[in-house]
């Protein structure tokens, strides 16, 4: 009966966090254990204790620092020096640009938001197709959940009681494949389409670029840095980048006065509390599942169909490729790692990096795809783009995603090389 409820409410619309937490009643009440109730908020809090759960508001408060203090613009600016001549070459300073933006931001749908402001009105200004221009942005948003920081990779640490650090690291060569992949999709994409030709800035222009979006760089290094050479956690290092986005937007580029901070706070504390909310209701939920032994049944099952590591890779994607088509891929994290990564690293030998890997790539694709399709509407809201002329242009990139999913899923050490 309690996997009814579960549905039930899920089909509802009921919110996530409140599906997990009224799941998890039900099977308390079910039960019969009632004792059981007395455990209840300890397990909530029990949740949230966790100090790495601090690098998601520090993460989200630095994104709004970037976005209120300019450094959106300077990056695309500095991306424009490295690629700008090329033929298509807009295209390519949108990728770049959304690269320099998944180090800094760590959200797929806010970096959606950004970017569709900045590149797309740019892109079709300049003779580029509407749908290919938002196309090419929300594409570029899914570098966010694997090149550090990642909310996705910070959250999935927690499940899984792994070094965020650590998490952070594995995603740096899943990170610059993708990269490579999305390049050569627009390269393919450009020679059918005739892409309109770049112009290379001059050298007074390209060295005025570079210099104003030096500050910028500083956060993604802070960062990534920080955390590489174990000079500070990743909790640490959101704390860094948030003070140096607030001192390049206020001192530096002086676009964010300190009257503007209350609005940034109250933001970031609504988004954080959403995000928190559903990782303390996960635990009650996840307690549930222990007490089923669902991972146990659920193993025992699968094993019944493959015992190669690759192959349960295959179905956990496609299946996971359905559940990030329904559900939001935050949700669908919390929801899926309890279950799933234990059958992975017990019965399969599979390394919880690589597992964190793949399925946070994986679910994110679900912003992109319908029915839900969040990632799909914030573009077409942003860009004034149909959501359907969107995706009509997005499956070239969709495509190499899932390749990119194969080889992820194939070789282990793309993971685990760095770790």
């Amino acid at each position: 009966m309690t996997p009814l409820v579960f549905l039930v409410l899920m089909f509802a619309s009921v919110p996530i966090a409140l599906v997990l937490a009224l799941t998890a009643m039900w099977y308390v009440q079910e039960s019969g254990n009632i004792v059981l109730y007395d455990s209840f908020a300890q397990q909530v809090f029990a949740g949230i204790e966790n100090y790495g759960l601090l690098a998601i508001p520090l993460f989200i408060l630095t994104g709004e620092l970037m976005n209120e203090g300019g450094m959106t613009q300077r990056l695309v600016r500095a991306a424009r020096v490295f690629v700008g001549g090329f033929r298509g070459g807009l295209a390519y300073i949108n990728l770049l640009a959304n690269m320099f933006m998944a180090a800094i931001i760590g959200s797929a749908a806010s970096q959606i938001a950004v970017m569709s402001r900045a590149m797309v009105p740019a892109m079709v200004k300049e003779g580029y197709d509407p749908g290919f221009a938002a196309a090419t942005t929300a594409a570029g948003g899914l570098l966010a959940p694997v090149i550090p920081p990642s909310m996705l990779f910070v959250i999935y640490g927690v499940l899984a009681q792994l070094p965020i650090g650590d998490m952070f690291i594995a995603g740096i060569i899943p990170g610059l494949i993708l990269s490579v992949a999305f390049f050569v999709v627009i390269a393919l994409v450009g020679f059918t389409q005739n892409f309109p030709k770049g112009e290379w800035m001059t050298l007074g222009a390209a060295a005025l670029a570079l210099r104003d979006a030096l500050p910028a760089v500083l956060i993604p290094v802070a960062i990534v840095g920080g955390i590489i050479f174990g000079i500070a956690t990743p909790t640490e290092s959101a704390a860094v980048a948030s003070l140096i986005a607030f001192a390049v937007g206020w001192g530096i580029y002086r676009e964010i006065r300190p009257g503007q901070l209350g609005k940034l706070f109250v933001r970031t504390a609504t988004n954080s509390s959403l995000v928190i909310f559903m990782i303390a209701a996960a635990n009650v939920f996840g307690w549930v599942v222990v007490y089923e032994e669902l991972p146990q049944k659920l193993a025992a099952f699968i094993t019944t169909l493959t015992e190669n590591p690759f192959l349960f890779l295959l179905i956990v994607n496609l299946c996971l490729l359905v559940v990030g088509m329904l559900i939001d891929g935050i949700a669908a994290l919390i929801l899926v790692t309890p279950i799933l990564l234990p059958i992975a690293m017990n019965s399969y030998d599979i390394s919880p990096f690589q597992f964190g890997v793949v399925i946070s790539l994986n679910l994110v694709l679900g912003l992109l795809t319908p029915p839900v399709g969040v990632g799909l509407y914030i573009a077409s809201a942003m860009s004034g783009v149909r959501p359907f002329q969107i995706f009509g242009a997005l499956w070239p990139f969709l495509l190499a995603v899932s390749v990119v999913l194969i080889l992820l899923s194939y070789f282990p050490a793309l993971s685990t090389a760095l770790i």
